[in-house]
């Protein structure tokens, strides 16, 4: 995941902080400069590490904070605070027109993923219950309308191509006119890339601009490509004049300083991160739930936000009335799991939950939640209504038809009763954030394996 070096040595620094009584000046410039360190082998730009270190120890001495109470705690926070402002400070928004269509054109370079992420976005302003057309402006890649117009298939959104033509210019106000015609509200440019920035990339880019006049552009950015990323969003910015940012691949194996650094660099704000594979693996960019997330404080307002937008209202209400009932059985546990799974990987999902990012030795297998489905259709209506009946042959015999072996099916059925009670808390009245407080990191650690 991104930032995934960067935050587990960001915890660790903050970890030594916390609780501390008293932090001398020497502590302070020790820490700072391992802070310097992880920045820069996350490959944040140099002059940005300087300049967000330097406000840093401004801040904490200027302040008194190290004569404080609590100066380990004031100190994170002042490292939580500038690491907000490093990603953009405040959130910033698609600006949709009164008057539509709101034209938002996509640019970046081949590879940047700005097909998918048209796909994305138009799924995710189709939630905000927006009619969104996507249109193919990208004539020069092989198969590149085809892509477009089979991502379009896939989410049921419409596509805009021209093929005859070779003037995209042309191709966008004529698909403008077709969206003002099926009255579409939102018009998605997927404009064409190129390998490397070139005069004519440009050019053209800056020809479709003059013709069509967006009322937002946005920059597709690999956050893989590190400093390159940075780079590359400077040069289109003082080519174009970008409007905001859209970082691809959050979910791969990437040190994360192309995030930390390209709103610095261009003073342009990042809008949306696309987190996975799935066309609805995208989101609107939180600086502050970003910044925590880092620092492995947990970002809870958009578990909550995912679990609004992924649960069925009326599965819901079925579930808390067999909570009053204190009835919760394997059925019950399979439709859970298969709406948790909505939300995206429970991996990523884990790392939102306070404190959770700071358990060094918990993994999770989000294919061992297949296996888990096997296990439950394998049984019988009689078992998953009362698991307490399975005994040895039975579990020999569901192993069998689950593909599984009778030691994951134990481990299992201790998982399941971890589950349930965790249901007893939520059930006698405690409220989530005592229930995550209360609950034995151990019983955590057995429902994850």
């Amino acid at each position: 995941m991104a930032f995934e070096g960067l935050s587990s040595k960001l915890q660790d620094i903050t970890r030594k902080l916390r609780g501390k009584a008293r932090i001398t000046e020497s502590d302070l410039k020790e820490m700072l400069r391992e802070v310097k360190l992880a920045l820069l082998e996350a490959d944040v730009n140099y002059k940005i590490v300087k300049d967000f270190i330097a406000t840093i120890q401004e801040n904490a001495l200027g302040q008194d904070v190290l004569k404080s109470l609590t100066p380990g705690q004031q100190v994170i926070k002042i490292v939580k605070d500038e690491l907000v402002e490093l990603l953009g400070g405040q959130d910033s928004k698609v600006n949709f027109t009164p008057n539509p269509p709101t034209i938002i054109m996509l640019v970046g370079l081949q590879g940047s993923g700005k097909t998918t992420t048209a796909g994305k976005l138009a799924n995710l302003f189709r939630k905000q219950g927006k009619k969104p057309l996507l249109v193919a402006c990208d004539i020069y890649r092989p198969a590149a309308i085809k892509q477009l117009q089979v991502v379009g298939a896939q989410l049921n959104i419409p596509v805009y191509s021209n093929e005859n033509s070779k003037d995209v210019v042309q191709i966008s106000k004529q698909a403008i006119s077709h969206a003002i015609s099926k009255l579409n509200d939102v018009v998605i440019l997927d404009t064409a890339g190129r390998l490397h920035i070139d005069e004519a990339l440009m050019q053209e880019l800056k020809n479709v601009k003059q013709g069509v006049k967006p009322h937002e552009i946005l920059l597709v950015v690999d956050s893989m490509t590190g400093q390159d990323a940075v780079n590359v969003a400077q040069s289109f910015n003082e080519a174009l004049g970008i409007d905001g940012i859209v970082l691809t691949k959050l979910d791969g194996d990437t040190r994360g300083g192309a995030a930390l650094s390209v709103k610095k660099v261009t003073g342009r704000p990042i809008k949306f991160a696309a987190t996975g594979e799935k066309l609805s693996d995208i989101e609107e960019f939180h600086p502050d739930r970003m910044a925590s997330r880092i620092l492995g404080m947990g970002d809870v307002l958009s578990i909550i936000e995912k679990a609004e937008e992924s649960f069925d209202e009326e599965e819901a209400k079925k579930l808390e009335q067999q909570l009053r009932k204190k009835e919760f059985d394997l059925d019950d546990y399979l439709a859970q799991l298969k709406q948790v799974k909505k939300m995206g990987s429970f991996s990523s999902l884990l790392k939102m939950i306070p404190g959770m990012a700071n358990i060094k030795d918990l993994k999770v297998d989000d294919k061992e939640f297949v296996r888990i489905e096997s296990m439950i259709q394998s049984m019988t209506k009689e078992e998953r209504r009362n698991p307490k009946i399975l005994n040895g042959s039975r579990r020999v015999r569901i192993a069998k038809g689950s593909g599984t072996t009778v030691q994951q099916i134990n481990q299992f059925m201790k998982t399941f009763e971890v589950t349930q009670k965790m249901m007893k808390k939520m059930q006698d009245g405690k409220n989530m954030k005592k229930m995550l407080k209360n609950f034995n990191q151990n019983d955590l650690k057995n429902l994850m394996k």
